[in-house]
């Protein structure tokens, strides 16, 4: 189930680092002091690799749905 605004501005953190995922590979990652991190799971010649997009909410989810598109396409 693809991540709202609201849904995102409210959650808080946990004892340990969670990640909710929106889909194609965004996700974001909350952390135990509560920062908020966009990133962008990948695969590249078989490796898991991992992109950041920046930080909730300088960049919002729809900042950081373009930015998931725009690497994808690379």
């Amino acid at each position: 189930m693809p991540l709202t605004d609201a849904k995102v501005r409210v959650l808080k953190p946990k004892n340990a680092p969670y990640k909710l995922s929106d889909g194609e590979g965004l996700y974001v990652l909350v952390t135990a002091g509560g920062s908020r991190l966009w990133s962008l799971a990948y695969r590249f010649n078989g490796k898991q690799k991992t992109l950041a997009l920046g930080k909730y909410p300088a960049v919002s989810l729809l900042d950081a749905r373009r930015a998931r598109d725009a690497a994808k396409q690379l």
